[in-house]
Parts: C-alpha cells; structure tokens; sequence
C-alpha cells in the first residue's frame, strides 16, 4: 500500500504543487518487429530502463501468426527500448508485457517507476465470448 501510495504522491505533487519529480511510469510507445526481433520503445522513461529483484528481465511473452505465447528473452539496449526474442517464436508478430492477472514483471524506470503493462495486438482476449 504504501508504494502505491507514493507514486499516487508523486502525481499530486507535480501536478497540484508544481513540484519537479518524475512521477510518470514508462508506457509503450511503439515495436517494430524485425525477423526474430522486437524492439519495443517507451515514454517517459526518465534516467533510462533498469530492473529490480534481479537482473534478468522479466515479464515479456511473443507470439507468432498462431497467437500462442510463449515466454521471452528482454534485454535494455538503450536508454527506452528493450529486445525481446524467442528461441520457440521464429517470426513474431506481437508482444506482451506483464499481460496477466498477478504478472511476475521487473522492468522499471531507473526512479523505481514501473513499466506500465502493454500488448502490441488487439486480439480478443480468452474471455471474448464467454457472455455473448
């Protein structure tokens, strides 16, 4: 609650008291897929992209023109933008990023602002039609 609770702060206090803060998490910006590559870019990123817990990043799943996920290699190769790659995903077609209900997710800004959960595609989720 209370790390919730400072980044709620953070966002008071730049945007009410005119203070000087980063207080934006990184969002998705764009992916450009390349063979077996993706390179995802990102706003507001602050001081650059780093990890907590561990140094390995995770969070990030590719699929390829069959939709099936599958668990993926991340690394930061500048300061807004991750590789993501896939030895079981030859030609992906979308990313994802901490897209689950209780994520296992470790990309962070290098002010400690987690990077906010994305998806590159507009499939329908597995819940599409249950109420139709």
């Amino acid at each position: 609650k209370q790390t919730v609770a400072k980044r709620l702060a953070r966002w008071a206090l730049v945007k009410d008291y005119d203070m000087e803060l980063p207080y934006h998490s990184p969002i998705f910006k764009s992916v450009n897929i390349t063979g077996e590559k993706a390179i995802i870019s990102f706003d507001h990123v602050g001081g650059g992209l780093n990890t907590f817990d561990v140094q390995e990043i995770k969070g990030f799943a590719v699929a390829g023109e069959d939709k099936v996920f599958k668990w993926a290699k991340a690394k930061i190769i500048s300061n807004d933008s991750i590789e993501v790659t896939c030895d079981q995903v030859a030609a992906p077609v979308s990313v994802r990023y901490a897209w689950a209900s209780n994520p296992v997710c470790n990309l962070q800004s290098k002010e400690g602002l987690p990077v906010t959960p994305f998806r590159t595609d507009d499939w329908p989720g597995v819940t599409a039609n249950v109420l139709k």
